[in-house]
């Protein structure tokens, strides 16, 4: 199975994004990169196909929650601009998730990995359960969700690392975990919750880890990309 560092591109605008991906313009291997809603909003689906043509694998962080029908309009139209991967929300429900998986797939079959958001790594389990009235632990959440995600037809999962291993446990090893929350053991969690470092993510069981500001706000991005390649690939 694969596995890769992911950097989040959470800058507001193109001319942002390129001066960071400039950085790593003589590197052999290019980083694969999460496009999230702040920069596709402001630039729209042209920083996609510019990404692309210089090389890198995308990710579309736009975390689809609507009706089915949708959901799966907005992912055909989505299919079309060639990500390697994009995901919904899982809550919006089995029916939503395999809508979603519809609109994505091409009339020749292809379609780019598709994954669905459990719990984000802000929430912790009091705010689960007094905000949003979810009765059982977050644990127990995140598990069933992944579970619906698995019925639907879906490849994978984001989640805390915390949870990869109990979503490979419930859902087999080769269903995907996609875990954002993760820093360097000397960094700054910041506004989340539920982290770990690279390569603790990496024996709990993450695919693939989503890093952003411990690697774009970095005095040497490309260096702490490189650290943080080596921590979770253990190169």
């Amino acid at each position: 199975m694969q596995h890769d560092v992911i950097i989040a591109c959470d800058f507001k605008s193109a001319a942002d994004t390129f001066r960071f991906l400039d950085l790593f313009a003589n590197e052999e291997r290019k980083p694969f990169l999460k496009i999230g809603m702040e920069l596709y909003y402001a630039e729209g689906p042209s920083i996609v196909r510019e990404i692309k043509r210089r090389g890198h694998k995308i990710f579309l962080d736009l975390k689809l929650h609507d009706i089915p029908n949708t959901v799966r309009k907005a992912m055909a139209v989505l299919s079309q601009l060639d990500v390697d991967m994009c995901n919904v929300h899982a809550a919006g429900t089995i029916e939503m998730m395999k809508a979603a998986r519809e609109g994505l797939t091409r009339e020749d079959g292809t379609r780019p990995l598709l994954i669905a958001v459990t719990q984000l790594t802000s929430t912790s389990e009091e705010r689960m359960q007094r905000e949003l009235l979810i009765g059982a632990s977050i644990d127990e959440t995140i598990v069933q969700y992944a579970r619906n995600t698995r019925e639907a037809g879906l490849d994978g999962v984001v989640c805390s690392p915390l949870e990869a291993g109990m979503v490979h446990e419930a859902c087999g090893t080769g269903f995907l975990t996609i875990t954002p929350g993760v820093r360097f053991a000397d960094g700054d969690v910041a506004d989340q919750v539920r982290v770990t470092t690279p390569a603790r993510a990496r024996e709990i069981g993450s695919d693939f880890i989503v890093v952003g500001r411990p690697i774009t706000a970095a005095a040497d991005p490309v260096a702490a990309y490189h650290r943080c390649v080596r921590e979770f690939l253990n190169e």
